[in-house]
């Protein structure tokens, strides 16, 4: 039996760009585009050469366990620097949720106890910002600073809907998080919209209009 190896994010990146001269690059991801609750989140992380961080890897491809294990082995090290970005789901109705991701990486990068020269973005956009960088299709599977950022985006927001899910538990936030599942949308039919749900988002905008 062939067992499928997955690639493991390196510095690959990050290296490429001291090479050319910058001294501070930051990976930036984000959590929470497509759920129909909750805010969007970003996360900015610096990640010094020489500095292994076991288990790192792609947020989506580890067990929420094992996730919550890296996040804590992130947040502890010392040599790691990280910050985040928040954009509520209020704002997300006001612009969209692409703007409000990218407003949210930019919170992330200004909050940094750092100041970023050169930003690793995961996805195929790069936020408008004076700073150079570059987008990563797949970069939360090939950058190691933005693996740890996926990791801490997604770790925060999950604490954020679990808060949540103490103000209004029968909407279930604890379990999906706020994502587009069969009971996320049978507990709105039955107990309605919360403040925090995205009023632009399908089915919410038409569930508040009958």
């Amino acid at each position: 039996m062939i067992t499928e190896q997955l690639e493991l994010p390196t510095f690959l990146f990050e290296n490429q760009a001291y090479e050319l001269g910058y001294r501070c690059v930051v990976g930036v991801d984000e959590s929470g585009r497509g759920p129909l609750a909750g805010p969007v989140v970003a996360a900015a992380c610096h990640i010094p050469q020489g500095v292994h961080i076991e288990g790192l890897q792609d947020s989506k491809q580890l067990e929420p366990s094992a996730r919550r294990l890296v996040y804590e082995r992130l947040v502890n090290a010392s040599a790691v620097i990280f910050s985040v970005g928040i954009v509520e789901a209020a704002v997300i109705d006001q612009t969209n949720i692409l703007q409000a991701s990218m407003s949210a990486m930019l919170l992330a990068v200004s909050n940094l106890e750092v100041v970023a020269d050169y930003l690793l973005v995961d996805g195929n956009y790069f936020p408008i910002t004076n700073l150079p960088g570059l987008a990563l299709v797949r970069g939360d599977q090939r950058s190691v600073s933005i693996a740890a950022a996926s990791i801490i985006a997604k770790e925060t927001r999950d604490q954020i809907m679990r808060e949540y899910h103490k103000r209004w538990p029968a909407h279930g936030f604890e379990l999906h998080k706020g994502y587009p599942t069969k009971e996320h949308i049978s507990a709105v039919k039955r107990h309605g919209v919360t403040p925090i749900h995205r009023r632009s988002f399908e089915p919410i905008r038409s569930l508040v209009k009958s």
